[in-house]
């Protein structure tokens, strides 16, 4: 029988197959493989820092490195079996490195693994290298993938006039591949402030201040060896904290994660509304079924499913973003437990984008319904009327397209064009109102 079905969330039950990528990197396993990474390179740090106290031959540093290169999953479990008696899981990271430095024959060195440091050293650097390779190996292209769809869709349907609506009434004709373009512009530019937020790190000691450090070894540059340790992490040191990293610019980050997310939900809004309006149909796979009910219906569900995720990962983004930089005094442990969700909103987000780019490359416009649509409402041209009108001079434009067209419907262009030839205007200036359609009115192309 499948563990799925006994998962208490979607993410590790229904949709584990699509989260799977993210276990690399928000796993409890993974968390563990990068505090034993930070510990390891921190010892090989403080090896060449030449201490007279602390020699290791430079030919041990790639065993040492290999302890986490070829971290398995059964040194997760030794290391979990050691937490259930030191109730303490980065104490746990300290024993297990402890002891494989003690099978490479460097007992002497052992006391340095973890030297002056306090745990928020190990979490505050190896959570942040944990997010940074999880956006840059997994969310990024899959963002991706939903960006380069959108703009495709953007420019294949560049030239198809269609009718706008402005507080869900009938307004300014417009083109529907512009509407999909507002979309991409949006999503690429919150994606170019997403890769410019610093991924940063605490490295400090037990209040940020290097007192054992300094302590032990007061003639070291401890602030230039720590961001020389946190930059080679490909991470940036925050210079002043407590006992945690602020977390402000993690907070950053989810802020601009859920911005992402508001525009592919805004997305998925108008895309449902525009299949409800028939805009939209979408292709059908052999053996599906739209519903359990009625046979002829095929339901939205994609656009369904990744606005329901995105709206659950925002708002635990939003606990995220909110809870992480606020801490009593130089700490407590409530950023520890909420910290372990991190993965949480990046898998509903994930999950959003593959059913959102799942549901893009079903759908195709309705090019004889959305013309006939825009066909209809002739009216959408007294816009275009006035402001000729204004431009000549014409005495009250706007209230007398305001008695033809407001609050009357079946308004057609002949009754548009027999308007037109009753306003005391040029012929020339007649000829050039005539020409207008819903179908010409769309503005500048923007694409151009």
């Amino acid at each position: 029988m499948s563990d799925a079905l006994f998962a208490v969330s979607p993410v590790d039950g229904r949709y584990a197959a699509v989260c799977s990528p993210l276990r690399e990197y928000f796993s409890e396993y993974a968390l563990i493989r990068e505090r034993v990474k930070v510990e390891i390179k921190y010892l090989i740090a403080l090896a060449q820092l030449q201490l007279p106290q602390l020699q290791i031959d430079s030919g041990k540093f790639d065993a040492l490195r290999n302890i986490y290169r070829q971290f398995t999953p059964a040194d997760a479990e030794q290391i979990k079996q050691t937490e259930k008696t030191t109730n303490h899981d980065v104490k746990a990271v300290e024993y297990f490195v402890k002891e494989k430095l003690e099978a490479l024959g460097l007992h002497k060195a052992k006391e340095f693994v973890h030297f002056g440091l306090t745990s928020q050293d190990i979490n505050n650097t190896a959570t942040p290298m944990l997010v940074r390779h999880g956006i840059a190996e997994v969310m990024l292209p899959a963002l991706t993938d939903v960006l380069n769809k959108i703009e495709s869709q953007a420019q294949d349907w560049n030239n198809i006039s269609l009718l706008a609506h402005t507080h869900g009434q009938p307004a300014s004709p417009t083109r529907l591949g512009k509407e999909m373009k507002v979309f991409s512009e949006r999503l690429r530019e919150q994606l170019e402030m997403l890769k410019s937020i610093p991924h940063s790190a605490k490295f400090g000691g037990a209040t940020g201040n290097f007192n054992a450090h300094a302590v032990a070894y007061p003639a070291v540059d401890w602030i230039s060896f720590a961001d020389d340790f946190v930059n080679s992490l490909g991470l940036t040191r925050t210079a002043y904290t407590t006992q945690i990293e602020p977390y402000d610019n993690l907070a950053a980050l989810f802020d601009n994660l859920k911005r992402i997310n508001n525009i592919l939900l805004d997305l998925c809004r108008d895309v449902w509304t525009y299949i409800s309006m028939n805009y939209f149909s979408q292709t059908v796979k052999t053996g599906e079924i739209g519903s359990s009910a009625m046979p002829h219906k095929v339901n939205p569900i994609d656009f369904e499913n990744a606005e329901g995720n995105l709206g659950i990962a925002n708002a635990l983004f939003e606990h995220l973003s909110a809870k992480l930089p606020v801490s009593r005094l130089q700490r407590d442990l409530t950023d520890s437990t909420v910290l372990r969700n991190t993965g949480v909103p990046f898998a509903h987000t994930l999950i959003a984008l593959k059913s959102l780019l799942k549901g893009l490359n079903k759908i195709l416009p309705n090019t004889q319904v959305i013309s006939a649509d825009l066909s209809s409402h002739a009216v959408v041209i007294a816009e275009a009327i006035q402001t000729i009108l204004r431009r000549e001079g014409y005495p009250n434009p706007y209230e007398a397209l305001k008695d033809l067209t407001r609050g009357k419907e079946n308004i057609t262009l002949q009754d548009i064009h027999q308007f037109i030839n009753t306003l005391q205007v040029s012929d020339t200036i007649k000829a050039e109102l005539l020409k207008i359609t819903p179908e010409n009115y769309t503005g500048v192309n923007l694409s151009d």
